[in-house]
């Protein structure tokens, strides 16, 4: 049984992170939503200092302590590059706090905790029409591949196995579409036959990775625009967030994913197809930041990837929307017995805009190049 949060809960686990100064109060912090979130305000020094206090969710992450030991990795190697170049990486890096222990997290029983500092003066964005902000976003990823570039990817933990194995999604949605448990199959045929159609596309980036034509790096695995944090007042990133998947994968897959989520012309569940494309004025914008920060590291493999990243990220989150359809809505959340099937639609129509566009997306990665 989960203990209640309440003051005297956050009071006690903060005190397990040697917060140092008065308590003084705590928030919940909504935009989470997987892990649930705290912001602990702290008396010290005549002002408040704020921290995060984070409740793993140890469901959906069954090894949270190989989770941590990936983050406390990779976070105090890019503090190391950051100081290469500047007095003070408080600002560009997540700090986490340890225990008396010594340890970047806090086990009490089925909860588990971790905390590090807030940083001052920041702010996200969840969807954004600003160029500017939109490279930056770009920049903050590129950057922190930039950082990790020669970091051992291999010595880092699998925290899900097979995550972008496309190959392994293509055996999972056919299975489904025979299995067909629910007889939603003959229903939804066009969508079907448009994912099959990708196959070949879709699965050539695992298979040249297997074939070790792309190596494997350290990669985020979530690059959403709203796990970049950014100076309030000036737009400039800050800091890369979120950092629960990171693990070994294809830079071109980070890439992939921030180009699905942040450049598409409408929401990731738009009924109007007419209303999904590729906004190539984001495109553009992203991929200068990107590839303006870690273009210098990639292989020629990994250069003339790139747009395919997009492309292939795209039809494996569709693809995977339109197999839990099948399955009958058992693995992404809902809001109507359609909701599924109409984000399998709208990412099948963005991929398709982009196999239009796909000389136009791989001209703009060599201009940036």
């Amino acid at each position: 049984m989960q203990s209640t949060i309440n003051d005297a809960k956050i009071e006690e686990v903060c005190g397990k992170f040697l917060l140092s100064g008065e308590y003084k109060g705590f928030e919940i912090l909504t935009s989470g939503h997987i892990n649930t979130t705290y912001k602990v305000y702290m008396f010290r020094d005549g002002e408040l200092k704020d921290y995060i206090l984070q409740k793993l969710n140890t469901y959906v992450f069954k090894n949270p302590v190989e989770v941590m030991d990936n983050i406390a990795r990779v976070t105090e190697y890019v503090r190391r590059k950051i100081k290469e170049k500047q007095t003070t990486a408080k600002r560009n890096v997540l700090h986490y706090s340890r225990t008396s222990d010594g340890l970047y997290y806090y086990a009490d029983g089925d909860e588990f905790w971790r905390c590090y500092r807030y940083i001052d003066g920041s702010v996200t964005y969840n969807l954004t029409s600003n160029l500017g902000i939109i490279e930056e976003a770009g920049k903050a990823f590129g950057e922190f591949q930039l950082y990790l570039a020669d970091y051992p990817a291999k010595e880092l933990n699998i925290v899900i196995p097979h995550f972008h194995n496309t190959v392994m999604r293509y055996e999972a949605f056919k299975e489904a579409i025979a299995e067909d448990l629910i007889k939603r199959a003959e229903s939804v045929r066009p969508e079907i036959d448009g994912y099959l159609g990708f196959e070949d596309i879709a699965t050539k980036m695992y298979k040249m990775q297997k074939r070790g034509e792309l190596p494997l790096k350290v990669t985020h695995n979530d690059t959403k625009c709203n796990n970049v944090l950014f100076d309030e007042k000036t737009g400039e990133h800050l800091s890369v967030i979120d950092l629960d998947t990171v693990m070994p994968g294809l830079v071109a897959f980070d890439f992939g994913d921030a180009i699905r989520f942040t450049a598409n012309s409408a929401a990731e569940d738009e009924k109007d197809l007419s209303k999904v494309s590729l906004d190539m004025d984001k495109y553009d914008a992203f991929t200068n930041g990107f590839i303006g920060k870690v273009g210098k590291t990639l292989t020629d493999n990994e250069k003339s990837t790139m747009a395919l990243g997009a492309i292939t990220m795209t039809v494996e989150c569709g693809m995977r929307f339109l197999t839990d359809y099948l399955h009958g809505d058992k693995y992404f959340s809902v809001s109507y017995p359609e909701h599924n099937l109409v984000r399998a639609r709208c990412q099948l129509a963005l991929a398709k805009d982009m196999l239009e566009k796909f000389d136009e997306m791989n001209a703009i990665v060599n201009k940036y190049l």
